[in-house]
């Protein structure tokens, strides 16, 4: 629990967090936001800080969920957003912006020939599983233990332990039927379970997002690939996290393994607005063309009211020739992760701590395991939660928020 330090400093914050339980289920439009005994509220960022309303500033390493690559209120995105804000935020026609930024993200992921646009990842992986057992013909889906794809009910299973179970209550059994669990970083483990079965397709995060920023071995990606031409099989890429972030091609790039569809978003909509994606292969993408099916029973659905919209994808269009235009911000960012990796591994083997440093690109987080984990279940299972929780208490002490699980 928190001490009166935090207590006394958010005294608005706790009339707030009060307020909001009598409107908001537990206090809170996401659970993840909350932390004992009650989350500050913010009402200001400007770059790397947020301001609250009791007036406290906090060094901010969360960045909107991981969507604000360039900090919050990056001055080109914000001066696109004001413009587009007074000729057309949302009128639900075909606009030119969606076409820039299709044209854009086709540009710089090599994976990518056709893409569609959603308000979200989770829908984003929702209509990615849809289309590949509609592009296969198969119904089974393998997804990895710790993976996190969203709140798509054939998806949210095997999020954190006890694997076996779904990650929220109302799945049913039917919805996960289909779903088979794979081992993280084990390409033996995925071949064995895999085996003799009609897989439609895998869908995997490069790097491990909720699971704890644990990244794939190079030699698993590209085993993983090879596994699914070998069965017939589309290889998915969740790359909302990874995505325009550890490269301007994504994980696949760094990797050098191309997927057959490839999940966005977060940094899509210019890390501002809900937006997400999924694009792939021109043959697989174009079981979504009305044009070239005109029966909907003959093809897979996709849309949403604000997909696509053009603030959204304006800001996405914005930030997106922002990081093509200057290659030289990876190089940046990237070095500012390898540093914080690097001296905070050096100062936990200095204390003789049972803590350990993941992540790459500018992706880092810190796991308490006796060992580092290569895995969701080392990172999750062996975890010294008290550990955990009284770290994340001392840097929020110290005006610095960087979200961790069991916070």
């Amino acid at each position: 629990m928190f001490g009166d330090r935090y207590i006394n400093r958010t005294l608005r914050s706790k009339k707030l967090f009060e307020e909001a339980k009598n409107y908001l289920p537990g206090g809170v439009s996401y659970v993840i936001r909350f932390f004992e005994p009650y989350p500050f509220y913010v009402w200001k960022a400007e770059g790397q800080r947020v301001w609250d309303v009791d007036g406290n500033t906090y060094t901010d390493y969360w960045m909107g969920h991981g969507a604000l690559l360039m900090g919050h209120r990056y001055p080109p995105v914000i001066e696109a957003i004001k413009d587009q804000l007074d000729l057309l935020p949302h009128a639900g026609f075909s606009h030119e912006w969606e076409i820039k930024l299709a044209k854009q993200v086709i540009e710089m992921v090599d994976s990518v020939e056709l893409i569609r646009f959603t308000n979200s990842g989770t829908e984003a992986a929702m209509y990615s599983i849809r289309l590949a057992r509609a592009y296969t013909g198969k119904k089974l889906i393998g997804k990895f233990e710790g993976g996190w794809h969203g709140g798509y009910d054939a998806l949210h299973l095997a999020v954190s332990p006890p694997y076996e179970l779904p990650g929220s209550l109302g799945i049913t059994d039917g919805a996960l039927k289909d779903t088979i669990i794979l081992p993280y970083n084990d390409l033996d483990g995925v071949r064995k379970i895999i085996k003799g079965l009609e897989l439609a397709a895998i869908i995997i995060e490069p790097v491990l997002g909720a699971g704890g920023f644990i990244p794939s071995d190079p030699e698993f990606l590209k085993g993983l690939r090879e596994l699914c031409d070998e069965h017939d099989a589309l290889l998915i890429f969740d790359e909302v996290i990874t995505g325009f972030r550890l490269s301007s091609g994504g994980a696949q790039k760094i990797y050098r393994v191309k997927p057959d569809l490839t999940v966005f978003g977060k940094i899509l909509g210019g890390g501002e607005f809900p937006a997400g994606g999924f694009g792939g292969r021109r043959d697989i993408m174009e079981l979504l063309d009305q044009l070239k099916y005109r029966d909907p029973h003959k093809r897979a659905f996709q849309g949403g009211t604000f997909a696509a919209n053009p603030i959204t994808t304006r800001a996405g269009y914005t930030l997106l020739c922002e990081l093509q235009r200057r290659p030289e911000i990876y190089g940046y960012i990237n070095r500012l992760g390898d540093k914080a990796r690097n001296e905070l591994q050096q100062i936990f083997d200095e204390k003789r701590f049972d803590a350990h440093v993941t992540g790459i690109g500018s992706l880092f987080t810190t796991h308490f395991t006796p060992v580092k984990p290569r895995d969701s279940k080392t990172a999750q299972q062996k975890k010294n939660v008290s550990l955990a929780r009284s770290y994340f208490r001392h840097l929020l002490d110290n005006g610095i928020i960087a979200m961790v699980q069991d916070m």
